[in-house]
């Protein structure tokens, strides 16, 4: 699958220059639980991973949360940018291109929370996947969230279409990873799992689970 997340890169840049607000200018369902669960927690600096256009980072930012927001599609930072210039959010949100195949940029124990909708189920190989997780709790205060949405093994769509391995399989030019649960375990190791909560998303539909873990407290 070497090739994968090199396509991936140019295929999102390209739908976001077809569709700047192809998932709409509403919030997600996640992003509003992650609100609250952050708000909960008094965190107030939120690193977003995969924001795209920023309809989740643009409902953080108007609920009072400084925002990091990092993508790899300069196509989708670029919307965003604009969409918060034009609210008057721009104060709040910082964008960043990245690959989170790369370490984050950001120090250690830098943010509150950290959040990623449907970002850890694109097209990262269960070893990427595990690093990523490994920089998210780098950066995270000791105590500090991490609300994370993923496509699971009971979506329609796993084992359908191009089979890249490692769980990962591509229809009509989308490449997803789709978890299971011994995958959402390891994940949690050394981390408090909190909670693995299904929901379904968008047409099909979506099916996901999202997941709430946090830092072990000092």
């Amino acid at each position: 699958m070497d090739d994968v997340p090199v396509e991936q890169h140019a295929h999102w840049d390209a739908v976001y220059e077809r569709k700047p607000e192809m998932f709409g200018k509403s919030p997600s369902a996640s992003a509003v639980h992650a609100a609250k669960r952050f708000r909960q927690a008094g965190a107030t600096r939120v690193l977003e991973l995969g924001a795209g256009h920023g309809r989740d980072t643009l409902f953080f930012a108007s609920e009072g949360f400084r925002v990091t927001a990092l993508d790899y599609s300069v196509t989708g930072l670029h919307a965003l940018e604009a969409t918060a210039a034009q609210a008057g959010l721009d104060d709040l949100i910082e964008t960043r291109e990245h690959d989170v195949r790369a370490p984050l940029p950001l120090p250690d124990g830098s943010v509150d929370a950290v959040y990623a909708h449907l970002l850890l189920c694109m097209a990262l190989s269960t070893e990427e996947i595990a690093r990523l997780v490994e920089e998210v709790g780098r950066v995270l205060v000791p105590g500090g969230a991490f609300v994370y949405t993923v496509r699971n093994t009971s979506d329609a769509h796993y084992g359908v279409g191009i089979d890249h391995g490692d769980s990962i399989f591509e229809t009509q030019g989308y490449a997803v990873h789709f978890f299971d649960p011994a995958l959402v375990d390891a994940l949690a190791v050394g981390w408090n799992l909190e909670d693995v909560e299904p929901d379904e998303e968008g047409p099909l539909p979506r099916r996901i689970w999202r997941v709430t873990q946090t830092t072990p407290a000092m």
